[in-house]
């Protein structure tokens, strides 16, 4: 396997964080891992190449209530996953307000891998 070169550590989701499209509403899929400046995304359908995205989730706060996220990302890699009918996605974060990034770093600096 090869080494590590992400600019940020990522931080798999433990809990199922459903992803929805902003735009039409439907549920892409879930959450398989996060950091501060992008995300993988298990999708139940492949993404288009290179494509742009407006993705909304929701990370809990210090009590445990789900605080909703949007995010604008842009489409990095993707493939087949190991379970027919998934496929792994990676996105980049190219859009994503101040409050929504201070909640995604709190979320990150939680106890986890």
């Amino acid at each position: 396997m090869s080494a590590e070169h992400r600019r940020n550590p990522r931080k798999r989701a433990d809990v199922i964080i459903q992803v929805t499209n902003a735009v039409t509403g439907e549920t892409v899929g879930r959450i398989g891992n996060l950091s501060n400046d992008g995300m993988m995304l298990v999708a139940n359908r492949p993404v288009r190449e290179d494509a742009l995205y407006q993705f909304v989730f929701h990370l809990p706060d210090e009590r445990g209530h789900p605080l909703p996220l949007e995010v604008g990302v842009h489409e990095q890699w993707s493939e087949p996953a190991n379970v027919p009918g998934q496929f792994w996605a990676g996105f980049r974060f190219i859009d994503i307000g101040e409050h929504d990034q201070a909640t995604l770093n709190r979320w990150l600096e939680q106890g986890g891998d």
